[in-house]
């Protein structure tokens, strides 16, 4: 009996390992999936579209696990859908329409270091030790990815995908806050802020003018279909598992692998091949956030071994 324990820990944790590589393979992929479906629809319209489908998709989840679909907390609940599901997802989308998806990916994914940054200012959190070094390493990468003394590439879209990471960030602090005052289910809280984001999104689309017609095939229905099962419904039921069976610092190192897989998708795919200077601008942010994980999961241990004493 004694023995059989460490055996299904071991399962449990190759399993979360399995699924935390087919949720970066999902997440990351998709910057691809993204881009390429821009040559059929308007961002604003897909952004609506994904959106409503993946809030169905998880509210389904919901009801096959069994969990409460009642919503709490309607007001900040509302904030979090404006933030994290209409503004974040637009201004991602709105980003791959000129710019380049692996480098869009890169640059998203920053959000990580915003977070630290916000976190001082909404939660009190301080940056303490090496979190400066990391900070600083992002900060020089950003800005070789960047490269603001060529001419070339689009700034317009590169701010966009930095806008997103930021948007990304300060959602996680709402929702960092919300959870510390009330107590409520991760998976509905996200099914419910999606669900009111994408209906603020419904209402962009319906306003603005398309920037192109929309055009019905067998690309732009995968992709939709992709985005809202996949992208959406299943990704989310593997992150959340992966947080259950991980360590918060090991589950952060998907930080890291979304943003290459969609670098090496992005070449592989669409032949985005960076510049030498990107290349180097993502590496020290791969390095930093190597980093941030790594001192997030020596926290994680150092609290679970107090607690263990205690």
């Amino acid at each position: 009996m004694h023995e059989a324990r460490p055996l299904s820990r071991d399962n449990s944790r190759r399993n979360a390992a399995l699924a935390l590589v087919a949720l970066s393979l999902i997440w990351g992929y998709n910057f691809v999936v993204m881009k390429k479906v821009m040559q059929y629809v308007d961002p604003f319209q897909f952004s609506a579209m994904r959106t409503v489908l993946g809030a169905a998709t998880l509210f389904l989840v919901l009801g096959w696990l069994r969990k409460p679909m009642r919503p709490v907390a309607l007001g900040p609940t509302f904030l979090l859908g404006l933030l994290q599901t209409a503004a974040f997802t637009a201004l991602l989308q709105w980003a791959l329409v000129s710019g380049a998806a692996g480098k869009t990916s890169v640059l998203t994914y920053t959000m990580p270091f915003w977070l630290l940054l916000f976190a001082r200012v909404g939660l009190g959190e301080r940056i303490q030790g090496l979190q400066w070094a990391a900070v600083a390493a992002a900060a020089v990468g950003l800005v070789f990815i960047l490269e603001p003394w060529r001419a070339q590439g689009n700034p317009m879209s590169s701010a966009l995908a930095v806008a997103g990471g930021m948007t990304w960030a300060v959602s996680a602090v709402v929702a960092k806050r919300l959870r510390a005052r009330v107590e409520l289910d991760l998976l509905s809280l996200t099914a419910w802020q999606m669900l009111l984001g994408s209906l603020l999104l419904v209402v962009v689309a319906l306003v603005l003018p398309p920037a192109r017609p929309l055009e019905i095939n067998g690309y732009f229905i995968g992709a939709l279909a992709y985005n809202a099962v996949c992208g959406t419904g299943l990704a989310w039921v593997l992150w959340l598992y992966v947080l259950d069976k991980l360590s918060a610092g090991v589950a952060g190192l998907s930080s890291l692998s979304v943003p290459a897989v969609g670098v090496l998708a992005a070449w592989l795919q669409l032949g985005e091949r960076p510049s030498g200077s990107e290349t180097a601008g993502m590496a020290l942010i791969a390095a930093a956030l190597g980093l941030l994980s790594i001192i997030a999961s020596a926290r994680q241990r150092q609290v679970e071994h107090l607690a263990v004493q205690e």
